[in-house]
């Protein structure tokens, strides 16, 4: 019987991403499960609210297969220069050759330079396709 990995096309998941206030906090927040073996064709991260980097205190993020330990996209760090414009979707740069197997768990981590800055809530978008 045929199933979704038969239809051809991308998909597409979203997820909700918590606002961090505390800004020397590093955190991973799971954001989804991939459902068959998949390849993740882009990630964008859709910040709530405006964001100005910072030179020496800033954060950065990063999408990451925890299952796999392998790195989705390359950290955006908001240095000084690297701002985002609430509301408005930001592709982040794939890793080459960006696969997942049934049951990975695809994370995005927030990590921390100096003591850090704040970061607003969001959403991320991951498109994909199955292999």
């Amino acid at each position: 019987m045929p199933g979704l990995q038969d239809v051809p096309g991308d998909f597409v998941a979203l997820a909700t991403i918590p606002v961090e206030a505390t800004a020397g906090t590093a955190r991973s927040t799971p954001v989804f499960r991939a459902p068959g073996a998949i390849t993740i064709t882009a990630v964008r991260w859709i910040p709530g609210a405006a964001v100005t980097g910072a030179n020496t205190n800033n954060f950065a993020l990063q999408v990451i297969n925890k299952t796999a330990t392998a790195n989705v996209t390359t950290a955006k760090t908001y240095a000084s220069g690297t701002d985002s414009v609430a509301h408005t979707a930001e592709s982040l740069t794939l890793s080459t050759g960006v696969s997942a197997a049934a049951g990975d768990v695809i994370a995005l981590d927030r990590t921390v330079n100096g003591s850090g800055l704040a970061s607003p809530a969001g959403a991320l978008e991951i498109t994909y396709r199955y292999r």
